[in-house]
């Protein structure tokens, strides 16, 4: 233990965790349990505002999957049960059901702060170049409240502020398309209600879809649907890149049976033609005329996508760097991930949803102990987060801060398999998508089209160099552990 590590563990002050949504409210059980005081902020007016943006999604894993340990236990200890089966939860139920009820507590509810927007995070006394005594002094919260703008001094900073206020540009630049910015009363972002609240705003109008993920594909699904429902609603799809078969995935053979259910009606839709699919279309471009948005590609030579009413960009997120901007923290270039976890889960390098166990040491900033980001933020620009990876994060970032690194070395992750190797993407007779193993991921080197391996294979590649010969459902998880003595 460093001594930097010491003067956190005994400090009087507080941990400040930032956001109140499924991880921050992790972290704060997590604290609570080790006895470490700390206080939550939450710039909305209710916990969890991201994801009840999205209430009416039903959510790809199980109940098991969604809810923490020591929050299941703290809620156990009020007579409060929560779901722990295979049934899958809209993401309002998980609110009402489970994060509401632990926010709620007595232990959780007395030091969340609603409405409390942290604006920036430095060291009293320190701006980023001054060093000496830099460590040792407390960090430093400025806060917008509706009391007026307060600061607040903490021990440590658990930063749990997730991505999804912050949706990346339809640009295929990495910058707002031309004419994003003006057109934005035509665009919505992330995971509209289509059928439901919004359902005016789309119904008998041409609505395209931009982005190759769940979301869009859930878009899309919702979009058929409504046009069966509302004659004239049209479903149109742009996608940057050609192969759509890690959004397909693996069908039956999906760990996660949701998501595999869900990219192989996409599929079928798409076959049967009520789906207006553009591949390679990079936007450059978009403008608005009596007809409607005209949407260019970077590329001249393909056709403009025209006449379109409304337009739903499923892009993903990005985090929000300035709340650390007077702070030394190591960020990967590429990803806007925490520096040693970037390798971890770099979607360039590993195909499956899951990465391999990792906690307190590769969320550390060595020039900023005591700096912590958690959940999707943690991850940056990579999209393969999942609620239990935050859920250990919390774990282990706690124990740490209590001083157990015995317990914070201790990484124990369960999630599930993607369970399929590859796809076969050639026509089906009856429609449906055919997931065949590949021999050359499972119990070999990852081939060049690869585009998911399951958990098994991907550590026996890291450990031996040879793949384990996945290929079945037969299991729905796996368990892996990284202790202090474990290389994996």
């Amino acid at each position: 233990m460093t001594n930097a590590q010491v003067t956190t563990a005994v400090s009087p002050l507080p941990v400040a965790v930032i956001g109140a949504g499924p991880v921050g409210l992790a972290a704060a059980a997590h604290l609570h349990k080790r006895g470490l005081p700390f206080v939550l902020f939450e710039g909305a007016d209710r916990i969890a505002d991201h994801l009840a943006s999205v209430a009416h999604v039903r959510l790809f894993s199980p109940w098991r999957f969604n809810v923490d340990a020591s929050a299941r236990e703290l809620l156990a200890q009020a007579g409060i049960e929560v779901p722990s089966d295979e049934q899958l939860p809209t993401a309002g139920e998980l609110i009402e059901q489970y994060l509401r009820p632990l926010s709620e507590l007595p232990a959780i509810a007395s030091q969340l702060h609603l409405s409390h927007r942290v604006l920036d995070i430095t060291r009293r006394g320190h701006d980023k170049v001054r060093s000496q005594g830099r460590q040792e002094a407390p960090f430093l919260l400025r806060v917008a409240t509706p009391a007026g703008e307060h600061e607040w001094q903490a021990r440590a900073i658990v930063d749990a502020t997730g991505t999804w206020g912050q949706p990346n540009p339809l640009g295929v630049h990495g910058l707002p398309a031309r004419g994003e910015h003006a057109a934005q009363a035509r665009i919505a972002h992330g995971m509209p209600d289509i059928l439901g609240a919004e359902r005016r705003r789309y119904a008998g109008k041409r609505t395209l879809v931009v982005g190759a993920g769940h979301s869009a594909a859930g878009n899309l699904l919702a979009l058929t649907a409504l046009a069966r429902q509302a004659p004239g609603t049209q479903a149109v799809w742009a996608v940057r890149g050609t192969d759509l078969r890690r959004l397909y995935g693996g069908a039956r053979l999906d760990g996660l049976s949701a998501r595999g259910t869900l990219g192989q009606r996409l599929r079928e839709e798409v076959e049967q033609g009520a789906i207006e699919l553009h591949l390679g279309f990079g936007i450059a471009d978009i403008t608005l005329s009596e007809q409607g948005l005209l949407v260019k590609a970077v590329d001249d030579a393909r056709a403009p996508i025209e006449a379109i009413d409304q337009l739903i960009a499923a892009t993903g997120s990005r985090p929000d760097l300035s709340l650390t901007r007077e702070l030394r923290v190591r960020l990967d270039p590429w990803l806007e991930s925490t520096d040693a976890l970037a390798p971890l889960i770099d979607p360039n390098e590993h195909s499956c949803g899951t990465v391999r166990p990792h906690g307190h040491r590769e969320l550390a900033h060595q020039h900023e102990p005591g700096y912590y980001a958690i959940g999707a933020k943690s991850y940056g620009r990579a999209p393969n987060f999942l609620l239990a990876t935050g859920y250990e994060q919390a774990r282990s970032v706690a124990a740490a801060l209590a001083g157990d690194l015995a317990a914070a070395d201790d990484v124990r992750l369960e999630l599930p398999q993607t369970g399929v190797c590859s796809t076969d993407l050639r026509p089906q007779s009856s429609g449906a998508a055919s997931a065949a193993a590949s021999p050359g991921c499972c119990g070999g080197p990852p081939q060049v089209d690869t585009t998911a391996c399951c958990v098994r294979d991907e550590l026996a590649k890291v450990s031996t160099g040879r793949g384990c010969g996945c290929g079945t459902a037969t299991d729905k998880s796996v368990r892996v552990t990284q202790g202090a003595d474990q290389g994996v």
